[in-house]
């Protein structure tokens, strides 16, 4: 937050939005169905379901002086999600290159895919539902299903939830 000048409830509700950030993150798949896309999230232990919010404006690239105390504390939201969902997304990338040759992605995992640009408590979800091997046989590229559709996407850009065994 830096150098924000805040009072005890505009720090508050800062606060209260970090935590539905970090209680929205994805853990596991919700169900084995391989059409459901939907995530087990910490916000479904606190409240039984996932955690929303509102659409609002992108303060990113505004400059805090010129910014109300709302679209301020708004400001402090995004830059927070920004810089969290993209090292948490790192996070479930597991680097096995060096340790092993196993393809680290499966047929029907559920995967989040790194997109820039989205909006607090969104997370881009889909389901592989096809691997294609290079010329080595490893496979570097997988085909996701979405919910807007089928998308193709480089391991880099793909990280598998955790799978819970039944």
């Amino acid at each position: 937050m830096g150098n924000c000048n805040l009072t005890y409830e505009e720090l508050n509700t800062t606060l209260i939005q970090i935590e539905a950030i970090l209680n929205s993150r994805p853990l596991t798949a919700l169900s084995s169905d391989p059409e459901d896309l939907t995530p087990l999230t910490p916000g479904h232990f606190i409240i039984g379901r996932p955690l929303t919010s509102l659409p609002v404006e992108d303060y990113n690239d505004h400059s805090a002086h010129r910014l109300t105390r709302y679209q301020r504390i708004e400001q402090l939201r995004q830059h927070f999600w920004t810089r969290w969902s993209k090292e948490y997304i790192c996070e479930l990338q597991e680097r096995v290159k060096w340790r092993s040759s196993k393809d680290a992605l499966k047929l029907n995992s559920l995967v989040v895919i790194k997109e820039d640009n989205l909006p607090p408590l969104k997370w881009k979800l889909g389901r592989v539902v096809r691997l294609h091997p290079g010329t080595d046989e490893i496979s570097r590229v997988a085909d996701i299903k979405t919910s807007c559709g089928v998308v193709r996407r480089a391991f880099s850009k793909l990280c598998p939830l955790i799978e819970v065994d039944g």
